[in-house]
């Protein structure tokens, strides 16, 4: 497998004045905030650790406590949407697995509850919603876990978020994706706001990556058509500015010419570097999970998400942790701005169900009778949502709202004491 670089890789960007590698990270850090100061919903996408803090603070037998599996660790509704396998199939499925750890599949749940309820209130859909999310939340996951639900499952409808989002993922195309991802369908990365240059030595430790005698199996990356023969021409690389929780951590995009593809007219291979960093997310005692941040990734993306971590793999970048992923044009993520009134509750089971299947299939048939049998029995059959799964919803949702009041003023104070000075 050989491999060749062009000199793109490393842009001369005189137009503009872009951050050296050592000055991105107080950049990074501000544009966090400011995303995060957009609205309540995208600050939560931010805030996996303060929702872990809280979830620290309750007290013991407070929450269902589920059988170890991977979970997600970051289960917003930014982090799930259609997922392509290496054929191009499409299923929705998590699509983010930064988080993942063995843990409490009820911490995925929540998760999501406390993402739909601010999506919800960031819509301005009344609070009578919100209460039926919960109930709709509880029984779309105990769906995956009820054999006797199977031609339930089967028949289950897609909510229009999704519809919209899996009809985009299945007329999604090559050259689409470079338009939106890469702004051009020309084989290079045009920099500016999302797209910054790579220093020489950030250039040469990413074609290193794609060397022949790198330990990296690039057939298992790039898919079953890449043999040991292939040759790998890197087209082009830059600096990816890109997310929300993970803006700091070192991101990369990597187009690819595999065996002259790209050069007899085909699409070039895009390819996302990514630094792999401790997770947030608390993991069961004693689980076996890699101490490598990379390979526990890769690993959980295996168990949560096959057909996407097929195409992931753990590797080492100037001494970081990274996850390595060929992106598909499907690969999307769902919009929360669409979420309405009509549409809220089915959005709800539907996601709910999709996470619970992630869970059930890392399950035997015995586990999951008896994780449904503790779910059921944990409230009683007069109302329709436990009272946990509420009272957490709440309570997360009221911290969550009083945090972000506070960042934005935060944010203002600082923007406005900038001004001044």
């Amino acid at each position: 497998m050989a491999v060749v670089a062009r000199s793109t890789v490393v842009k001369k960007a005189s137009s503009k004045n872009f951050p050296a590698p050592d000055q991105r990270a107080p950049l990074l850090a501000e544009l966090r905030r400011h995303k995060m100061a957009r609205t309540a919903y995208d600050y939560v996408r931010g805030g996996a650790r303060r929702f872990y803090a809280w979830l620290d603070s309750q007290p013991p037998g407070a929450l269902p406590d589920g059988p170890p599996v991977w979970i997600c660790g970051d289960c917003h509704l930014g982090n799930l949407g259609p997922v392509a396998d290496a054929a191009g199939h499409v299923a929705v499925q998590i699509r983010d697995l930064d988080q993942c750890v063995i843990g409490n599949p009820v911490h995925d749940l929540l998760r999501l509850g406390l993402s739909l309820a601010t999506a919800a209130r960031s819509a301005d859909l009344p609070g009578v919603i919100t209460s039926c999310m919960a109930e709709a939340l509880i029984d779309g996951y105990q769906q995956a876990f009820d054999d006797t639900r199977s031609n339930e499952t089967k028949r289950a409808q897609r909510p229009a978020v999704v519809q919209v989002a899996m009809k985009r993922a299945l007329h999604q195309s090559w050259r689409k994706l470079g338009r939106q991802t890469i702004d051009g369908a020309a084989p290079y990365i045009p920099l500016g706001k999302r797209f910054w240059p790579l220093s020489e030595e950030e250039a040469q430790a990413v074609r290193s990556l794609f060397a022949p005698q790198s330990d990296l199996a690039m057939a298992e990356v790039l898919g079953p058509a890449t043999t040991g023969d292939a040759k790998i021409e890197v087209l082009d690389a830059a600096f990816w500015v890109k997310g929300c929780s993970s803006l700091g951590r070192r991101r990369y995009a990597v187009l690819l010419d595999i065996d002259r593809e790209c050069s007899a007219g085909g699409p070039p291979c895009l390819v996302d570097i990514k630094e792999a960093a401790t997770a947030a997310a608390p993991a069961h005692a004693g689980a076996p999970m890699p101490r490598d941040n990379a390979k526990r990734v890769a690993e959980g993306a295996r168990h949560v998400t096959p057909r996407l971590g097929d195409r992931m793999r753990a590797a080492r970048l100037n001494g970081a942790a990274v996850v390595i992923r060929q992106l598909m044009p499907q690969d999307l993520k769902f919009d929360a701005d669409r979420l309405t009134e009509a549409d809220a509750v089915k959005a709800a089971h539907f996601l709910a169900l999709v996470i619970g299947q992630a869970h059930a299939q890392q399950m035997d048939a015995s586990t999951r009778k008896a994780w449904l049998g503790d779910l059921q029995a944990s409230w009683p059959k007069s109302i329709k949502a436990p009272s946990w799964l509420w009272r957490s919803m709440v309570e997360l949702t009221v911290a969550n709202e009083a945090e972000y009041l506070e960042h934005c003023r935060r944010y203002a104070v600082d923007r406005r004491g900038d001004q001044v000075r």
